[in-house]
C-alpha cells in the first residue's frame, strides 16, 4: 500500500479537505451541467408538462432523485433551462455581429440571430411561469439584467470601435432591442409567424431599413446622412 505521505499522494491533494470540497463542487456543477443539457431539447420539444423528471433522468444518464437534489423541481429546472439558453443565444448574436461596418448591419446581424432560434420563446414560457412561482422569479431578474449588461457592454464596445455616434444610451438600446425581440417573437410564434417574417418585424419595429416586394423602405434607426454613423 503506497504511504499517504508519498510525493504522488501529495501532488494529488488526496486526503486534503479542500481539495476534496473542490473535487466535490465540480462534480456538482458538471452534473447540473449534463442535466440541463438532456433536459432543455426535451422541454423545447414536448413542453414543461410533457417532459417528466424519469425522462429528463434517463436522457441524462442519472437518477431522478440527482434532478430533485440540484434543482429541487421540476419548475426551477425548465426555469434555468430557459435563463440559460437565452444567454447562450445572446453571446451568439454578439458573435455574429462582430463583423458589421454599419449600425444597420450590425443591428440585421443581431435581429436575424435571434429570430433564427426558438430560445426566446422558450424564455417566454418561463417568465409566464414565475408569475404563479414568484420563488423562480430571482433567476429570470438576474438573467434579464446580465442580459442587458452584457448587451450595452458589447454594443457599447461596437461603438467606440467604429467611432459610431449612437443616439441612445448602451444600456437604453441593449433594453430596447430585447425588449422588442421578446415581444415581437411572443406574438409571432402565437400567429404562427417564420423567423423571416419576424425578423423584418423586428427591424421595422426597431425602426431599421427593411425591404420588401424587392423595394427599400426608409424605417430609421439610424440617423445618418452617410448611411453608417448613428445607430437609435
Amino acid at each position: 500500500m503506497e504511504d499517504i505521505s508519498s510525493p504522488a499522494t501529495l501532488e494529488s491533494g488526496a486526503g486534503d479537505p479542500k481539495h476534496a470540497a473542490r473535487a466535490t463542487r465540480s462534480a456538482g456543477r458538471k452534473m447540473r451541467s449534463l442535466l440541463l443539457d438532456a433536459a432543455s431539447p426535451l422541454f423545447r420539444e414536448r413542453g414543461l408538462s410533457g417532459t417528466s423528471i424519469t425522462d429528463i433522468a434517463a436522457a441524462a444518464n442519472a437518477f431522478p432523485s440527482q434532478i430533485t437534489y440540484y434543482f429541487r423541481t421540476k419548475e426551477a429546472l425548465f426555469v434555468e433551462c430557459a435563463c440559460r439558453d437565452l444567454l447562450h443565444l445572446a453571446r451568439a448574436t454578439e458573435q455574429a455581429a462582430l463583423k458589421a461596418r454599419t449600425p444597420r448591419e450590425y443591428t440585421c446581424a443581431l435581429a436575424e440571430t435571434v429570430t433564427a432560434s426558438d430560445s426566446v420563446a422558450f424564455f417566454a414560457e418561463a417568465l409566464t411561469l414565475t408569475r404563479r412561482r414568484q420563488d423562480l422569479a430571482p433567476l429570470v431578474e438576474r438573467t434579464i439584467e446580465r442580459l442587458h449588461g452584457e448587451g450595452a457592454r458589447a454594443y457599447a464596445g461596437q461603438v467606440e470601435r467604429h467611432g459610431w455616434r449612437s443616439l441612445r444610451a448602451p444600456d437604453e438600446s441593449s433594453r430596447r432591442f430585447w425588449a422588442v425581440a421578446i415581444g415581437v417573437i411572443l406574438e409571432g410564434y402565437a400567429m404562427g409567424r417564420s423567423p423571416e417574417e419576424l425578423c423584418a418585424e423586428m427591424l421595422r419595429m426597431l425602426g431599421e431599413q427593411a425591404k420588401s416586394a424587392g423595394e427599400t423602405t426608409r424605417l430609421r434607426l439610424v440617423d445618418d446622412a452617410s448611411d453608417s454613423n448613428e445607430e437609435g
